[in-house]
């Protein structure tokens, strides 16, 4: 696998590159051409010039697609241009899996070797290669910032002439990448910080970062092999409610981050607990694309209830920061092509028996080839 194409992300909102100019420098030094398609980084601030500068050719539509070897994307490709992918060709972006089987269908049907980003293994091997990671980072960062613009005072204990302005109160409820982030970015910028959640693990790291964590008994918790937290039944869900309330109603800004991949995200906040929450208060809901953890929440729209408190729906928080959301994409996507990079071969030679592909790759051959989907 020699050629490589980036595509011009056509989803809605979308502002990021699958690869940047940078990048296509470490392509081209293992002897991979690349071609992009015309202005797939402007929103990014990348412009053709810049990857012409660094060595790529420039393809005006997407009908270069059907030459590469290797397929760049951000987003999951439209299910009707899966007929145009060369067959044998590796295609790297989410895909959504569980929510997309006609899409994983027809990427079989075209013998694509179609690598799902959001399945890599989350191991010690494969962290610079995590996506989900380098997104979730910055989106947690964004989080702060938003509810920060958005507040009607500050965020840091101010003590002036005129009197002592008390910190803003954060309650964070989910301490995975994004939600460490954000008590990370609270907490730099002054406000007074408080964090849950489900793994008694992560408990030493939100207090390194100078935060309190809220103790909730729900029984017996814990995480998955690849250090998601596990789901709770319909009771503890409701004991960790019940728990939350106190947290919530003392808050300024609650922000949820907890997405449960593969699965409709818990609703941690009813209406019902909105109801017991000061006028002003923020809420970001940060696990609004895969259902929301709040009750009523939706992508990108904003809700105010009868007592004056503010649900906002945030999908992809790191599209608000496109140049360097697209600088850690592309380092994830070129540290991936790296890994199987043959240096004998100068190509990109995918070795099945992996353990990295064979956690991330759905289809090969004409087949559907990752056990959770066959």
């Amino acid at each position: 696998m020699k050629t490589v194409f980036v595509a011009k992300e056509t989803h809605a909102g979308e502002t990021r590159v699958a690869l940047v100019p940078g990048d296509v420098k470490r392509l081209k030094e293992m002897g991979l051409e690349v071609t992009v398609q015309s202005g797939a980084g402007r929103q990014a601030l990348f412009s053709d010039e810049q990857y012409t500068a660094a060595g790529a050719q420039i393809a005006a539509d997407a009908a270069a697609l059907a030459q590469a070897d290797i397929v760049l994307r951000v987003r999951k490709p439209a299910l009707e241009d899966v007929a145009h992918y060369k067959k044998g060709a590796l295609s790297l972006s989410y895909l959504d899996p569980f929510n997309e089987k006609p899409l994983v269908d027809a990427l079989a049907l075209a013998q694509v070797c179609a690598v799902s980003l959001e399945m890599i293994p989350r191991t010690t091997l494969a962290q610079s290669m995590d996506v989900l990671s380098s997104q979730s980072n910055l989106a947690g960062y964004r989080s702060v910032i938003l509810a920060a613009n958005r507040l009607t005072g500050i965020l840091p204990m101010m003590m002036t002439p005129a009197g002592t302005i008390n910190p803003a109160r954060f309650f964070i409820i989910g301490a995975g990448v994004a939600g460490l982030q954000a008590i990370a970015t609270a907490k730099r910028l002054g406000a007074r910080v408080e964090a849950y959640d489900t793994r008694p693990v992560v408990e030493e790291q939100v207090r390194s970062l100078g935060a309190k964590f809220v103790t909730i008994d729900v029984g017996e918790t814990g995480q998955t092999q690849q250090g998601y937290a596990k789901e709770l039944t319909p009771e503890q869900l409701e004991k960790q409610r019940q728990g939350m309330v106190k947290a919530c109603a003392a808050a300024n800004v609650v922000i949820t981050t907890a997405k449960v991949f593969g699965r409709k995200s818990p609703v941690l906040l009813t209406k019902e607990m909105l109801k017991g929450l000061k006028p002003g208060t923020l809420v970001l809901d940060m696990a609004v694309e895969t259902g929301g953890n709040v009750e009523g929440s939706k992508p990108d729209e904003e809700l105010t209830t009868e007592n004056g408190v503010h649900v906002i729906g945030c999908a992809a928080l790191e599209c608000d920061v496109p140049t360097n959301a697209s600088q850690m994409f592309s380092a994830n996507l070129a540290n991936f092509l790296e890994h199987f990079y043959d240096a004998g071969q100068k190509a990109v030679v995918l070795n099945r028996d992996d353990e990295i592909l064979k956690g991330c790759l759905l289809t090969d051959g004409g087949k559907i080839v990752h056990p959770r989907f066959q």
